[in-house]
């Protein structure tokens, strides 16, 4: 493994932490939906197709550039809703229609997908199928050259601005990891309802919903890839949401360690600095020994994506480590603002907000745990 950036990755690293700190500030509250302007901007960087051939709108990236862009992307745009959102309209709807489409699918929503004109969304997790995501209840049924969906969707990242869902449906119950197939649903379609948008404690300017399909009918034509091909193309996405998308927390945590760090230098309390203080600083050097350690977990597993070799220890281990050096992350980050720390004004009681549902999301930690308990073969 080379461990160093090549001239064009540095240069456009760089471009990217700019772009996002100049472009991108903006709304880090909750307001009516996605910041749509912010979005577009988004867009015209590359953000939203980062992985995506440029011939459909993208950038064209491997798997390891993406994390290192989703990194300078969390670095840079203080706004975590907002990156998150990114992150899952990329790796989890994006994503499986460029590997899972046909070249008529790719035509007709990729270049819209990665220019910011359209929102995608990703609707697979239920009330009964969250970590057990192959206990859905949602049906896909046959009928003449379509298909009729039923059933709700909890959860759906995006979901009220989506303009495109990828829903996954039970195709034929009796083939059990094979019966589910994927569907590209477009906002209005009949039949297709978004409920009315959840509360969260963090993250909240990315918008989440349950999603409603009462007789939803769509032709074949929207089936994403072969029936009974779901699951695969799900485990695929979780694949690159569980590495790429877990670049933007890195480089969060990057940017919460360097401000923290010049707070500890002017903060003086005693008649010195608080840095000064070995309860503070090895704090803070704890807080950089888990970013680090994080940050190679995930270039690791992304080396290995993109050599084309097995890497669902290395993902699982690279997604642990970082959702749960986050959530340090903004522990830290209070206990050595202090008072400062825990009021809204300052912004960093909001790291840990957005910080603690990257344990939930993406497989819980629980499930990665089980993960690489079966590849230590318990």
């Amino acid at each position: 493994m080379d461990f160093g950036w090549t001239s064009e990755q540095t240069t456009l690293y760089e471009r990217a932490r700019a772009y996002a700190r100049a472009q991108l500030a903006g709304a880090v509250e909750a307001g009516d939906g996605l910041p749509r302007a912010l979005w577009r901007r988004c867009g015209e960087f590359g953000f939203l197709g980062l992985s995506v051939p440029e011939r459909y709108g993208g950038l064209g990236m491997d798997a390891l550039t993406t994390a290192r862009l989703m990194e300078a992307l969390g670095r840079g745009c203080e706004d975590t809703g907002l990156v998150f959102s990114v992150g899952a309209h990329l790796f989890a709807c994006v994503m499986p229609l460029l590997e899972g489409g046909s070249d008529g699918q790719k035509d007709r929503y990729l270049p819209r997908l990665c220019s910011g004109e359209w929102v995608g969304a990703n609707a697979i997790t239920e009330a009964e199928a969250g970590s057990d995501v192959f206990a859905l209840k949602t049906r896909a049924a046959r009928e003449g050259d379509g298909y009729v969906l039923d059933g709700t969707k909890s959860y759906v990242t995006n979901g009220p601005d989506a303009d495109v869902f990828v829903v996954y449906a039970v195709t034929d119950a009796s083939h059990g990891y094979m019966g589910l197939s994927a569907f590209l649903v477009e906002k209005g379609t009949p039949g297709l309802r978004v409920g009315r948008r959840f509360e969260k404690m963090g993250l909240t300017t990315s918008p989440i919903a349950p999603l409603y399909l009462e007789g939803c009918r769509v032709p074949a034509s929207s089936r994403l890839g072969a029936e009974g091909q779901g699951a695969p193309l799900f485990k695929r996405s979780m694949q690159w949401e569980r590495a790429c998308l877990f670049g933007a927390y890195v480089g969060v945590m990057e940017r919460v360690l360097e401000r923290t760090v010049d707070f500890a230098r002017q903060r003086k309390q005693f008649k010195r600095a608080i840095g000064k203080n070995q309860a503070v600083s090895h704090r803070l050097a704890d807080m950089k020994q888990r970013l680090d350690s994080a940050r190679l977990l995930l270039y690791r597993a992304c080396w290995l994506m993109d050599r084309g070799q097995e890497a669902e220890l290395e993902v699982s281990l690279a997604k642990l480590a970082i959702s749960e050096a986050a959530v340090q992350c903004g522990l830290d980050a209070i206990q050595i603002h202090g008072g400062m720390g825990y009021v809204t004004e300052t912004g960093i009681e909001r790291v840990l907000r957005d910080a603690i549902p990257s344990t939930l999301f993406s497989g819980t930690s629980e499930i990665q745990r089980d993960i690489i308990a079966n590849h230590l073969g318990l």
